[in-house]
C-alpha cells in the first residue's frame, strides 16, 4: 500500500494500492499481470478498503494498474463448486458492489482496456464512470456456462436496458468505449487514452467542494428513491431535503450566498 498524505486506517495487501491527494483517495487494482482479474484476495481487499473510508476522505477514484481496468473473475481460481459454494461466492461479490454503490462518499471509476464480467459489475456500481478510448465491455458469462453473480443482473439492465445485457450475455458481443458511451449511456465521460485519471481527479476535487451531507444524500438516497414506489420516493425526498438543509455546512453556505448577494445589491 502506498500513500502520499495520510495512511489508510488498515493495512491492505499488495493486490491493491492506495494514494491520497488531499481529500481524494485513489484505489488501484494492482494485478496488472492478470489484467486485474478478481481473485478472492482482491475482492476481500476492496471490501476492506470501502468499509474503512476515513472521515477526511470526500471522494474516491478507482482505477486499474497496467493496460486494463478489470478482466473479471480470475479463471485460475474458478473451480467446480456446489450450489451453496456458488451462493457464498455471490454473496461476497454482491457485498463488494453494495459497498461501492453505498459507500459513504462518491466513487468515480477510470475505465480502460478490459472492463469485462465482474469488472463491468464493479464499474456500474460506481457513481461516475470515466472511459478512456481503449475501454471495451463484455459479459462472457453465457459462453462460460455461468451467470452474473455480483449484482450486475440488477444494475446493468437498469443502466443500459435488459435487451442490451441479454445480447451481450447470449452472443458475447463486445462494445467499444465509444459505442457503449454513445449508444448505451454506459459512461458519463469519454476521454482519450491516458486522460482518464486526470479527468477523474478533477471531478473528484469538484465533488469534494460540495457539503459532505449533500454528497452522502445523493449517493445514498437517490438510488433508493428511484427504486421505490412514487409515494415512498416522495416521502424519502422530503426527509432527505430536511436533513440536508438542517446540516450546519448547508446553513453556512446559504448565509455566505445571501451575504454575497446582498453585497452585490448594495454595490449596485
Amino acid at each position: 500500500m502506498t500513500t502520499s498524505d495520510h495512511a489508510w486506517p488498515i493495512e491492505l495487501p499488495n493486490c491493491v494500492t492506495v494514494e491520497r491527494k488531499g481529500q481524494i483517495a485513489i484505489l488501484t487494482l494492482n494485478r496488472p499481470e492478470k489484467r486485474n482479474a478478481l481473485s478472492d484476495e482482491l475482492v476481500l481487499a476492496m471490501r476492506a478498503f470501502f468499509t474503512s473510508v476515513p472521515t477526511d476522505v470526500s471522494a474516491i477514484v478507482v482505477k486499474g494498474a497496467g493496460d486494463h481496468f478489470c478482466a473479471g473473475l480470475d479463471l485460475n481460481e474458478l473451480k467446480e463448486s456446489s450450489f451453496f459454494e456458488g451462493i457464498e461466492n455471490s454473496v461476497i461479490g454482491q457485498g463488494l458492489n453494495n459497498d461501492i454503490q453505498y459507500c459513504s462518499v462518491p466513487v468515480i471509476s477510470v475505465l480502460h482496456g478490459a472492463v469485462v464480467g465482474g469488472g463491468l459489475e464493479i464499474a456500474v456500481s460506481t457513481h461516475i464512470r470515466v472511459a478512456e478510448a481503449s475501454a471495451f465491455y463484455a459479459l462472457p458469462e453465457g459462453t462460460r456456462g455461468i451467470f452474473l453473480g455480483s449484482g450486475g443482473s440488477v444494475r446493468l439492465p437498469r443502466l443500459i436496458g435488459t435487451d442490451a445485457v441479454m445480447d451481450m450475455m447470449l452472443t458475447g458481443r463486445v462494445y467499444s468505449a465509444e459505442d457503449a458511451h454513445a449508444q448505451l449511456g454506459m459512461t458519463q465521460y469519454l476521454v482519450g487514452d491516458g486522460e482518464g485519471l486526470e479527468k477523474a481527479i478533477h471531478l473528484a476535487e469538484r465533488i469534494a467542494e460540495n457539503s459532505k451531507m449533500s454528497n452522502y444524500a445523493i449517493v445514498q438516497a437517490l438510488p433508493r428513491i428511484v427504486e421505490s414506489d412514487p409515494n415512498t420516493g416522495l416521502f424519502t425526498e422530503l426527509l432527505m431535503a430536511g436533513i440536508a438543509q438542517d446540516d450546519d455546512e448547508a446553513k453556512r453556505r446559504l448565509r455566505e450566498f445571501l451575504e454575497l448577494k446582498m453585497n452585490k445589491v448594495k454595490r449596485a
